[in-house]
């Protein structure tokens, strides 16, 4: 049974970018991997644009590491997951052996050359719509009512994209700075948690002496520990 690491992607802007979200990632990764008998050893998801390298994704640099120490295949739902650009697919397969679960059986060949369609499918949609939206300007500019509407309309859908792509950012870094404290605070909780501590509060006072305070910089308190404790996946002291 050959091992395959799962790669999961989303965009920045939204988690539905081209339609395909994180479950629906796993399921098509879960359905490939069990037809064609693949043992997925683990999972790496990453938040970010596909104009990336896989290499120089937080996740992504992770996901190459574990298939060359452990020999396995790289596992995506779909080939714009890995990259949207015909030189990046290129690089990736000089570096580790890859499939798509949307077409498992598909070589490297054909692969590198659903890449470049897409790529050029793209290039042809984005010269038609600079056509279409000059066209656009220069009849809005003439004084054509209509056009100047259309234009109007699309000045406001973009200033909401990029307010939607700035509280989207502002999200991700507060997630992460999270994810960072969590992690700081993790050994000295464990440490707490090891000591056989029975109730939530005596733990709050374990870290409270260990001068830790919360990421807002307050003592610590029986309802703070216990989201720490479950966000961290570890096990309440059995008392509560």
């Amino acid at each position: 049974m050959a091992n395959v690491v799962a790669y999961i992607r989303v965009s920045t802007s939204r988690q539905g970018d081209s339609g395909l979200g994180l479950e629906a990632q796993r399921e098509y990764i879960e359905r490939a991997a069990i037809q064609n008998g693949w043992n997925v050893i683990a999972e790496f998801v990453d938040v970010v644009s596909g104009k990336q390298a896989l290499e120089d994704r937080p996740a992504g640099k992770k996901a190459l590491a574990m298939c060359k120490e452990h020999d396995a295949m790289l596992l995506v739902a779909k080939l714009d997951r890995l990259s949207r650009s015909v030189l990046h697919i290129a690089q990736l397969m000089e570096q580790v052996d890859f499939k798509v679960a949307t077409m498992p059986q598909a070589n490297t060949f054909q692969l590198h050359l659903f890449a470049a369609l897409a790529q050029q499918e793209r290039e042809f949609i984005a010269q038609r719509t600079k056509d279409a939206l000059a066209a656009l300007q220069r009849r809005a500019e003439a004084g054509d009512a209509v056009s100047v509407k259309k234009i109007n309309r699309r000045t406001q859908a973009l200033e909401k994209g990029r307010a939607v792509a700035d509280i989207t950012a502002a999200n991700n870094v507060r997630m992460e700075n999270v994810a960072a404290f969590q992690a700081a605070v993790r050994p000295h909780l464990e440490s707490c948690l090891y000591n056989k501590l029975s109730t939530l509060q005596a733990v709050a006072d374990c870290l409270n002496a260990k001068g830790i305070r919360t990421k807002r910089g307050s003592i610590w308190n029986p309802t703070a520990v216990r989201r720490l404790i479950l966000a961290l996946d570890l096990p309440l002291p059995k008392a509560d």
